[in-house]
């Protein structure tokens, strides 16, 4: 893992922390907020977001190991709480703790300033008709 991941791998699990903290801001959808949000509406594309989601997942699921079914959509702007974001929606299939699979579940990655603010776990409407590609690199995660 290079520099630049580990750096992004500590400042996500410090944000995650720091979220424990904060009331649900998601516009009622449910989630932790991880970043400030300025509320700056013109956002820039988040370029790195399979590498911050990877990095998220990582320290999110209880087991990252064997991952199934794993299919995610790029970027597109949604408006999440009131405010235009862009939002990448992501399935999978994670192991739980005994070691079966729970089931596909749906999730909504959403970034300010490029970076990864929120995971929304009730995605629904936020992802409805985007266009999920396979994401592999979630298949082969590792702890």
């Amino acid at each position: 893992m290079g520099a630049s991941a580990k750096f992004l791998a500590v400042a996500l699990l410090a944000g995650s922390l720091a979220a424990c903290v904060t009331d649900d801001q998601g516009g009622g959808q449910g989630g932790m907020v991880y970043t400030d949000d300025r509320g700056v509406a013109d956002q820039p594309f988040p370029g790195d977001y399979r590498a911050q989601v990877l990095a998220f997942l990582r320290t999110y699921l209880n087991n990252p190991v064997g991952i199934r079914d794993a299919a995610m959509a790029e970027p597109v702007q949604r408006t999440v709480g009131g405010r235009l974001r862009y939002v990448s929606c992501l399935r999978y299939n994670a192991r739980e703790i005994d070691g079966s699979y729970g089931g596909v579940v749906q999730r909504a990655a959403v970034y300010v300033d490029a970076r990864l603010d929120r995971m929304i776990e009730k995605a629904g409407d936020v992802c409805a008709g985007v266009a999920y590609a396979p994401f592999p690199e979630l298949e082969k995660l590792t702890r």
